[in-house]
């Protein structure tokens, strides 16, 4: 885990980047000062002060010596590794799983991979264990599988997925997990609250090309949605700019097969993974 563009939002890192700014500033060093005191460059001082940055264990041991602060940082540099996990979530993504568990409709598009709801346990194992430490893969895959338990569980919301034909022929994970995870999308589509079709494959551009996102409907609460575009996610809640969201899910379905064409379909693309 390294530096990126935008601050981690898990609560262990900025409560690291808070400590170290509140050490910094009381021993009266400026960044510059501070990193040649220490012998690391200002760039990758303000890069953790800004939690755009996880800190090694040999920095937090250096922190600890310059500061003599009987292990602090090397506490706080435990507690990140102890929820490593919550590091590695897109900016909104935590708030959006708490509205997701909240929400009475889900409105969803595919564009590349599975959704996480309709995911198999061997299907998400394979993406979400793709070059992370076991422990952190297991943590995600744990809490992936309570995440699901949302179309299932008493008084379910109502789903609509939409999922372009390439999420479908894409071989994330072995023939077998894929010939798991396309019967388990045909069982979720036979219950009352769930449909999924597909957007068959085509050589013309239709408006699903712009990315994956989904819209969360709420009984007494203006609707949200999380999208996954252009290499960047992010939780959206201005009301103008999820209406948009809303006609692009409407544009995208009407590209789709009817829902007996989408199962054949599906079916078809399952038994070539036997």
């Amino acid at each position: 885990m390294g530096s990126r563009s935008e601050p981690y939002e898990a609560p262990a890192i900025r409560a690291f980047a808070s400590e170290l700014t509140a050490w910094r500033s009381a021993a009266g060093l400026n960044k510059t000062e501070f990193a040649e005191a220490l012998g690391y460059t200002p760039q990758w001082i303000s890069q953790v002060e800004a939690a755009k940055s996880i800190p090694s264990k040999e920095f937090a041991e250096n922190l600890d010596t310059f500061f003599k602060t009987n292990g602090v940082f090397v506490r706080q540099w435990e507690r990140i590794i102890d929820t490593r996990h919550q590091a590695i979530l897109p900016p909104g993504f935590a708030e959006y799983l708490e509205l997701e568990t909240e929400a009475s409709q889900l409105r969803g598009f595919d564009l590349t991979l599975v959704r996480g709801p309709l995911q198999t346990e061997g299907y998400m194992r394979s993406i979400l264990s793709h070059n992370r430490d076991p422990e952190t893969g297991a943590q995600l895959v744990s809490e992936r599988l309570a995440r699901r338990e949302i179309l299932t569980r008493k008084d379910p919301p109502s789903a609509w997925f939409t999922l372009d034909e390439s999420v479908l022929r894409r071989e994330v994970a072995g023939r077998d997990i894929m010939h798991e995870q396309l019967a388990h999308i045909l069982t979720l589509g036979e219950r009352s609250n769930i449909e999924i079709d597909v957007v068959p494959q085509r050589p013309e551009y239709y408006p699903g090309y712009i990315g994956s996102f989904i819209l969360l409907s709420f009984p007494k609460a203006p609707d949200v949605a999380y999208t996954e575009a252009a290499g960047q996610e992010m939780l959206i809640q201005d009301p103008g700019a999820v209406a948009r969201f809303a006609v692009l899910y409407n544009s995208v379905r009407g590209h789709a097969l009817p829902l007996g064409e989408s199962r054949a379909l599906i079916e078809s693309i399952m038994e070539g993974y036997r």
